[in-house]
C-alpha cells in the first residue's frame, strides 16, 4: 500500500495523465447553484448565460482549472457576450475550487504500464486497475482524490472490524 500511496503522489503531480470523458458537477455561483456537464458532445450549464450564449463564466472557470485533463479546446467567446465581465468572473471562480462539487465523472488515466478507466458517481469510485478491484483503493483513485481535493468524496474503505479484523 505504501508504494501505491507514493505512486498516487507522483501521479497527482501529473494531471495531464488524466482525460475526462464525462463530468457532471454542481457549481455554486454568486447568485445561484448550477449544474455543469461535459459529455463527448460538449459542455452544458443550467445558467441563463449558457442558454443564451453557449458559454458562461462557470464553464470558463472549469476549463481553466481542469485544462490539462480536458484534452479539448476551450469554448469560444460568443457574439454579444460580456467577455470582460465573464473573463474576470471566471478567473475569480477558478481560484475558488470550493464552489464545485463533482457529482460524477468517467476518465481514463495513463498509468506507467497501461491506461485505466476511473469512474466516480456520487461518492462511489470504480477503477479497472486490478489493485483497486482487490483492495477498493488504488494509485489512480488516490491521485484523483488529491487532484480534485474537496470536490469529491474520498474512497471509503471498510473498517477492519467489518472485514474480520480488530
Amino acid at each position: 500500500m505504501i508504494n501505491k500511496i507514493q505512486k498516487a503522489k507522483e501521479y497527482a503531480d501529473q494531471p495531464e495523465r488524466v482525460t475526462f470523458h464525462t463530468l457532471t458537477m454542481e457549481f455554486r455561483g454568486d447568485n445561484s447553484n448550477y449544474t455543469l456537464s461535459l459529455t463527448p458532445e460538449g459542455w452544458s450549464c443550467s445558467c441563463p448565460g449558457f442558454n443564451k450564449y453557449g458559454i458562461c463564466p462557470h464553464i470558463m472557470a472549469v476549463e481553466k482549472m481542469f485544462q490539462p485533463m480536458l484534452k479539448r479546446d476551450p469554448l469560444p467567446y460568443a457574439p454579444g457576450q460580456n467577455i470582460v465581465s465573464d473573463v474576470k468572473k471566471s478567473k475569480r471562480y477558478s481560484e475558488e475550487p470550493e464552489r464545485i462539487t463533482i457529482l460524477s465523472f468517467s476518465a481514463s488515466f495513463k498509468g506507467d504500464n497501461r491506461d485505466h478507466t476511473v469512474t466516480y458517481d456520487n461518492g462511489v469510485w470504480t477503477s479497472t486497475s486490478s489493485y483497486f478491484k482487490a483492495h477498493g483503493v488504488g494509485a489512480f483513485t488516490m491521485a484523483l482524490e488529491r487532484i480534485l481535493k474537496g470536490m469529491v468524496k474520498p474512497v471509503s474503505l471498510p473498517l477492519a472490524t467489518e472485514v474480520g479484523g480488530d
